[in-house]
């Protein structure tokens, strides 16, 4: 069955967009890694609240202005109506309209990929899962670091028991970019340090989450209690720029989770080492071509995107030649790949089993936003150890 629908998956799809119009940065992400893949075609979308703006990125877009919508609403209704519906809906939007732009499109029959965390609360984020199974939609969540080649590969060395069994995991996310207050100048920084569009936390909800879903997808560990320490930097603001995380693991393993947008030197420096009883593996998001794998007793190995070494499924998802750096938009493709391979089978009618694909879907959107939410009541503990 499943194999079928990878054959179809080659065919053409056409998508809409809700956010991503001007000042945005994550829209145009999507569109890039979209046009990487050479399968999805825009032909619709509500980009902006503004009126201007909205109709300007529609032009720029190319798209016939009767399908640039006014509100997401209006956009979900009249789509739904047309006869060359689009196949899926991209959600690009501040986090706390997530749930209700989801829940209006799942609720008519599309599938949706959505920006992280797929919620504000978690009971939001189960009644979306629940509305995807009820209309067979696909539902994805972007969280672009799984798509990394080389984060599949440690995946891969740890599901075949490379490195043993795992005792500990180390992973950091610091960046400096609200190290000065930029709240006033930059569009970004407003709307995620803004309790009322970014939710209880901005850190550990931006960044954090990020941590929290490639640890998860590397490793498959699922988080027992935590213990979290959010500190407020930055005169004014009310919501989290710094975040220290202490876990404890189904299984026994530790780990330890440091995300920062105050790190003075830093821009984007994701980094996850996984300690096991027989080896480790070490990957970093800014030299994403390489993943470091130290077997116990012997020298490390780095090995790198795009060697002939790799498995074969893997080797396939390369879009450029050995020695040319992986990018973001090449991870957010890969994850596209999947997600519409998952579309091509709703589209044949096939029901859709979210483990049959490797793209982060409903079940890694909940346990993003149980992380977050968890996060927040500890720092507010006294006990700090909070049970998932």
């Amino acid at each position: 069955m499943i194999e079928a629908a990878s054959a179809r998956a080659q065919d053409k799809f056409t998508y809409g967009m809700v956010g991503g119009g001007p000042g945005a940065f994550i829209g145009a992400v999507h569109r890039a890694s979209l046009n990487l893949g050479g399968k999805a075609q825009l032909v619709c979308g509500c980009f902006s609240r503004n009126a201007g703006k909205n109709r300007e990125s529609g032009e720029a877009l190319s798209l016939d202005p009767g399908r640039v919508y006014e509100n997401y609403i209006e956009m979900a209704q009249a789509e739904a109506e047309r006869p060359d519906r689009p196949d899926f809906i991209v959600v690009a939007t501040p986090n706390d309209s997530h749930y209700d732009i989801c829940r209006a499109f799942l609720d008519r029959g599309f599938s949706v990929m959505c920006e992280k965390p797929m919620t504000i609360y978690v009971e939001h984020a189960y009644l979306l899962q629940k509305a995807a199974a009820r209309h067979n939609c696909v539902l994805g969540v972007s969280y672009v670091y799984t798509g990394h080649i080389m984060a599949k590969m440690a995946r891969r060395l740890i599901r075949e028991g490379a490195i043993g069994e795992i005792r500990m995991v180390m992973a950091e996310y610091p960046q400096q970019w609200l190290i000065d207050a930029v709240e006033g100048e930059n569009k970004q920084a407003a709307w995620r340090t803004d309790p009322a569009q970014s939710g209880q936390c901005n850190c550990v909800g931006d960044i954090g989450s990020h941590i929290e879903s490639l640890v998860h997808y590397m490793t498959g560990l699922k988080i027992e209690k935590l213990c979290a320490n959010l500190d407020i930097f930055g005169e004014g603001r009310t919501l989290d720029t710094n975040a220290s995380i202490l876990l404890k693991y189904e299984g026994g393993a530790s780990g330890v989770y440091w995300c920062s947008q105050v790190a003075a030197g830093y821009e984007n420096a994701l980094r996850v080492r996984i300690f096991g009883t027989e080896g480790t593996v070490e990957f970093e998001q800014e030299k994403s071509n390489f993943l470091t794998y130290i077997p116990k007793g012997k020298p490390a190995q780095v090995l790198v995107r795009g060697g002939d070494y790799l498995p074969a499924d893997l080797r396939a998802l390369d879009r450029l030649p050995a020695g040319h750096p992986e990018g973001y938009h090449e991870a957010l493709a890969n994850i596209y790949d999947e997600f519409l391979r998952a579309v091509a089978a709703k589209r044949a009618g096939e029901e859709i089993c979210e483990a049959d694909f490797d793209f982060p879907g409903a079940e890694m959107g909940i346990d993003g936003v149980w992380f977050i939410e968890k996060c927040a009541e500890s720092t507010k503990s006294d006990t700090k150890w909070i049970k998932f």
